[in-house]
């Protein structure tokens, strides 16, 4: 077999469809690579696919089936919120690209959510135990785990309820982020005006939540509906979501993005992309794997704004050298670049519209009751091969 198949030839190797190969791929089952004679096109790894083929053949049996439950290919969580097709992503049915062309993140969170009203996001007061911290990461940080410490279980509340509840949160994050405190306006123009931007890039902005606003089962939202699955308060399954979406591999990838584009700036594009191609090391914000053929979030947000000029160089001979193409993490670093925005907006701006997705997963968790608890899969030694700490007690003396 060789090295790389077509898409058509992993189709009928595996006898799957095409959206199956794509699960495969934003699993991380199969890798993928651009075509070098169609970049148009897509390759995929031989290797992973024959894997593939000897574990169908194998069968699972009950101990494989317990330990891929979580960690396989398709993990079993049912969700109506979000997923993915034909390389893109929806909310609930609906295209997010062509939602973020005129939706409000109020509107995505009526969509997320599943509600008949679109909600408020009114500006929420600081907490007296942060109201002498500066704004930002540890504001938020902090007003949810004094929010959690006193939080209400969600289990007999109704929705309505927890929908107030919900967006006063995102309110509270937008406000600690820097949103002005302009109660009637959505929170894309307050938190443009908080950083003194104008309405160019507050329309921008707009564009910017709602395509962030959820993205499926990620390991965030995994914690946060493992969080409601308890009954904790919603406080409680924002913080647990955003203390995971906090990870330089998660939510804060930006940042990772954002020393490149320092590196850059004191080096230049091509001393910096030679520095890595030479030495082997991925670029990072570039390539997604649930994205085989591009981001098409980062596509539509950055077709609205211009790059400084030399981000727009790395992006552009990094897309000629590699073949990979801008994530999301590349789009937001850049946009706070172009308009010279605080050093963590490009976090800011992710955290605020992921709060939402966080919140609909939290919520709809609760609509399954059974609190979500694994079980290891033990891989130390047996009680047989343990040391007798009595004997290692004595040894120490």
């Amino acid at each position: 077999m060789a090295a790389w198949m077509t898409l058509d030839e992993v189709k009928q190797t595996l006898g799957v469809r095409q959206q199956t190969v794509y699960a495969y791929v934003s699993r991380g089952r199969i890798g993928v690579s651009p075509d070098p004679e169609d970049s148009r096109r897509s390759l995929y790894r031989a290797e992973d696919v024959s894997a593939l083929v000897r574990r169908k053949e194998t069968g699972r049996t009950r101990e494989t089936l317990a330990t891929t439950t979580l960690f396989g290919a398709e993990p079993s969580i049912p969700t109506s919120i979000a997923t993915f097709a034909g390389g893109r992503p929806y909310y609930r049915g609906v295209d997010v690209v062509e939602l973020s062309a005129t939706a409000t993140l109020e509107e995505a969170a009526r969509l997320l959510w599943n509600m008949a009203d679109t909600p408020a996001f009114a500006p929420q007061a600081p907490l007296d135990i942060v109201s002498t911290l500066p704004a930002g990461r540890i504001r938020a940080f902090t007003e949810f785990a004094a929010l959690t410490a006193t939080g209400h279980s969600t289990r007999g509340r109704v929705p309505r309820v927890l929908h107030g509840e919900a967006a006063a949160l995102v309110g509270r994050i937008g406000c600690a982020f820097g949103a002005s405190p302009d109660s009637d306006a959505p929170l894309h123009e307050r938190l443009a005006r908080g950083w003194g931007q104008s309405r160019t890039f507050a329309a921008l902005l707009r564009r910017t939540l709602v395509l962030l606003a959820d993205h499926e089962i990620t390991s965030s939202a995994f914690s946060a509906r493992i969080t409601a699955s308890t009954g904790a308060s919603l406080p409680a399954c924002l913080l647990a979501g955003l203390t995971t979406f906090s990870g330089p591999l998660h939510g804060d990838a930006s940042g990772r993005v954002r020393a490149l584009f320092d590196e850059v700036e004191r080096d230049g594009a091509d001393a910096v992309i030679d520095r890595y191609l030479s030495s082997a090391m991925p670029l990072p914000g570039f390539g997604h794997h649930i994205y085989p053929d591009g981001d098409p979030r980062a596509a539509s947000l950055m077709a609205d704004f211009r790059p400084p000029a030399a981000i727009g160089r790395l992006i552009e001979r990094v897309v000629a050298l590699t073949g990979q193409l801008p994530t999301m993490d590349v789009a937001l670093a850049t946009l706070a670049a172009r308009y010279r925005l605080p050093a963590d907006a490009a976090f800011a701006m992710f955290a605020t519209a992921r709060s939402v997705g966080l919140l609909a997963h939290g919520m709809e968790q609760l609509g399954v009751d059974s609190i979500i608890r694994p079980r290891g899969r033990y891989t130390g030694p047996s009680a047989a091969q343990a040391p007798d700490p009595r004997k290692a007690k004595r040894r120490t003396r």
